[in-house]
């Protein structure tokens, strides 16, 4: 597959994580140079730019903080000259199931700084850059989830950041990056359940069994699923014409179950 991503510089957010790293070697197969952004695993985000085999400057910064995200930024542009793909990934999930009446105010500031203000730091960062270079295309490619779509009972925080970079960002700057790159595009990708570090906890079969009977497809997406999508949307060549758009990496998923069958009892329904 021709991508016509060769020599395009592309950064990308949170590269020493499971869909990260993937990314960055599929984007680095099709011969783009990568901006690879770690913050406290700089001993994997260090092996990954040795691993690659196109050009790749591994940076670090905090993505909450204005000063750090403007610094990372100005270094990537330092280096390479130029900045054509912004792969906002980054990101956590707060593994304990919190209803908001339990919620306290510090994770609920935690998870918006972190999964939403740091894509809008990002964000505007790229922007600005590109106001500097003026290539003729750019594509920003969000991250987001299955719970901006659905919900997700126990994590409110984390599905109301990302439904505010799913929705409210995208197809806002779908409409912004054009007065910049007239060929320029934002887009999103929303995962569901993805075989990562950070979900290796939750794999029991109960759970499994019962996430998967949401979906048309019987397992659980890899990080290379969601990475061949972040690509595919990072191509000028292959996905030209599309922007402001929402694609689910989910295998089909429908919603989750709210409860099992034995837990209903048909003659009080």
């Amino acid at each position: 597959m021709d991508s016509g991503l060769r020599d395009k510089v592309v950064l990308v957010t949170g590269a020493s994580g499971g869909i990260g790293g993937a990314t960055a070697r599929l984007l680095a197969s099709e011969g783009a140079r990568l901006v690879l952004h770690g913050h406290r695993n700089a001993r994997a985000l260090q092996a990954l730019a040795r691993e690659l085999p196109t050009e790749a400057l591994p940076l670090s910064a905090d993505l909450t903080r204005e000063d750090e995200v403007d610094a990372l930024f100005g270094r990537a542009l330092d280096h390479f000259r130029r900045l054509d793909v912004l792969v906002a990934n980054a990101g956590i999930w707060p593994p304990e199931d919190t209803p908001i009446a339990r919620m306290t105010l510090e994770r609920w500031n935690q998870t918006l700084a972190t999964d939403l203000t740091s894509v809008f730091l990002c964000a505007r960062a790229f922007f600005r850059a590109l106001e500097k270079t003026r290539p003729e295309a750019a594509a920003l490619v969000i991250v987001g989830s299955t719970a901006a779509v659905f919900g997700e009972e126990g994590h409110a925080d984390y599905a109301a950041a990302k439904a505010g970079i799913t929705y409210g960002l995208t197809r806002t700057l779908k409409n912004e990056i054009v007065r910049i790159v007239p060929r320029g595009r934002v887009n999103a990708v929303c995962p569901g359940w993805t075989a990562t570090r950070m979900s290796s906890g939750l794999f029991d079969p109960a759970k499994v069994t019962r996430v998967l009977q949401t979906r048309a497809h019987k397992r659980i997406a890899r990080p290379e699923d969601v990475a061949a999508a972040i690509v595919f949307l990072s191509s000028d060549k292959l996905a030209g014409h599309i922007t402001g758009e929402i694609l689910a990496v989910s295998g089909g998923m429908e919603g989750r179950l709210l409860h099992l069958p034995e837990e209903i009892n048909p003659r009080e329904a």
